[in-house]
């Protein structure tokens, strides 16, 4: 029952995430929606995968993802939770070697352009420890990406 409840929990951050990452006009193509809300084209990305069978901790990793990046990277990169398997625009799965449940890509970005990426997909492993899994991802994240 509780993984149940932790399914339909994610399923309903994923809607409330669609609400506010995606645009309004359904038939505006991914790629558009990123290039038009970017105002700062810059900006590393930290990408939230997620697909159609969430695992029994993606929506608390997920939750503790959005907390560090709120907390701690804000202003400096922007963020993108994203089902990858309703992506038929960009291709990630192939870009990215998606194929776990929830996976996190740290995708560099210098003067508009996509260079490296770094992918985290241990993370709803290491959820029972909040703090150690908020020192981990910012480790990662300011190792990776920088403070830029």
């Amino acid at each position: 029952m509780k993984h149940l409840a932790l399914i339909m929990g994610l399923c309903c951050l994923s809607a409330v995430a669609a609400a506010q990452e995606m645009p309004a006009e359904t038939d505006q193509p991914l790629q558009e929606y990123f290039d038009a809300s970017d105002a700062d084209a810059n900006k590393s990305i930290i990408y939230v995968f997620f697909n159609n069978d969430p695992c029994y901790d993606c929506a608390e990793a997920v939750e503790l993802v959005e907390q560090v990046y709120n907390e701690n990277f804000a202003d400096q990169y922007n963020m993108y939770l994203i089902n990858y398997q309703n992506d038929q625009e960009n291709d990630f799965i192939d870009t990215y070697n998606l194929n776990r449940p929830l996976e996190v890509v740290l995708q560099r970005i210098d003067d508009g352009a996509a260079f490296a990426y770094q992918k985290l997909d241990n993370l709803p492993d290491m959820v029972s420890d909040p703090v150690s899994f908020e020192e981990y991802l910012t480790e990662e994240i300011n190792g990776f990406l920088g403070n830029e």
